[in-house]
């Protein structure tokens, strides 16, 4: 009988794996069960032990970031989460080029290039996100994204242990999509700037944070759920297919912004899930039109994330 996964992951582990830790405070939903086993990476050393569990005994890997893209079910993850600490979230300027750390938040490093007298990374301040998140799925916003400035990424494969230096050229970077895997980790990014000559960069922080304030709602949730369909707004869709306030149990439809799914303060993360399902089918009946999410979602039965 072969052994079982989390058993040899946590020998390999010791000390350093954590079990059944909360996922739900780690996200942005704050819904959702825990992961069998947590390892918080405070340096190489402890990221080099990951990589000997994970090559030992071949558990799964959720790499936590921010968790302002992630959905994490209510039954939790059944493998190994692991969450950069704060060692890997410092951001350095080097002339027009700032190197960040994958934990770094995205409306830090946004500021912090504005501040050096570089334009080019502001529209990241109203992306709650880390930089390790920002390149896995190309986050942008404003007109702008991770591709139009990243040079390149410190990625570390939990599954091969390989850590290796990779231009944004072998990213595939798309809309809402890079090559960067599920094992994988982005330990840093390097953006390539331009120098702010006209001096405004401090006004579009401001006109940035002024307008998400304005058009997008607080509170527990992920930013948009669901992708863009080719020449059209999800949100657009879904308002016109009546689903701004759609509720399903803790969690419903913005009524600020339909492409938004509120939870309620210690609601279900299966609510949320519910609520995209019915959202999904109402603007598919309403227009002929299937939405995608751009939620990851995580602990779901693999028949109910088929989307």
């Amino acid at each position: 009988m072969s052994p079982d996964p989390l058993t040899t992951a946590r020998e390999v582990l010791g000390d350093l794996a954590q079990p059944m830790v909360p996922l739900g405070p780690f996200t942005t939903y704050k819904v959702g069960g825990p992961a069998a086993l947590f390892v918080e990476v405070t340096d190489d050393d402890v990221l080099a032990a990951v990589g000997a569990a994970v090559a030992a005994s071949g558990v799964e890997v959720l790499v936590v970031g921010n968790g302002s893209n992630m959905l994490v079910s209510d039954a939790g993850f059944p493998g190994l989460a692991i969450r950069l600490g704060d060692a890997y979230a410092t951001v350095e300027v080097d002339g027009t080029e700032v190197s960040a750390g994958g934990a770094a938040l995205l409306p830090v490093v946004a500021r912090q290039s504005v501040k050096a007298g570089l334009t080019g990374f502001e529209w990241a301040v109203g992306v709650p996100g880390s930089i390790g998140g920002a390149v896995r799925m190309n986050a942008g916003g404003h007109g702008s994204d991770m591709a139009a400035s990243l040079l390149g990424v410190r990625v570390f494969d939990c599954r091969t242990g390989e850590d290796a230096t990779v231009p944004a050229s072998a990213l595939e970077l798309g809309y809402r999509r890079s090559a960067i895997t599920p094992d994988q980790v982005v330990l840093r990014a390097t953006l390539g700037l331009a120098v702010d000559e006209a001096g405004t960069g401090s006004d579009t922080i401001s006109e940035i944070v002024r307008w998400r304030r304005a058009n997008q709602p607080g509170g527990q949730n992920a930013g948009s759920v669901f992708t863009n369909p080719d020449g059209d707004s999800a949100g657009r869709l879904i308002d016109a297919a009546g689903g701004k306030g759609l509720r399903r149990g803790t969690a419903e439809v913005s009524p600020k912004h339909a492409n938004f799914i509120q939870a309620d303060a210690g609601g279900r993360a299966d609510d949320v899930f519910a609520v995209m399902v019915a959202v999904r089918d109402a603007v598919e009946a309403a227009t002929g039109v299937r939405l995608h999410p751009e939620t990851r979602l995580v602990g779901f039965d693999e028949a109910e994330v088929t989307w």
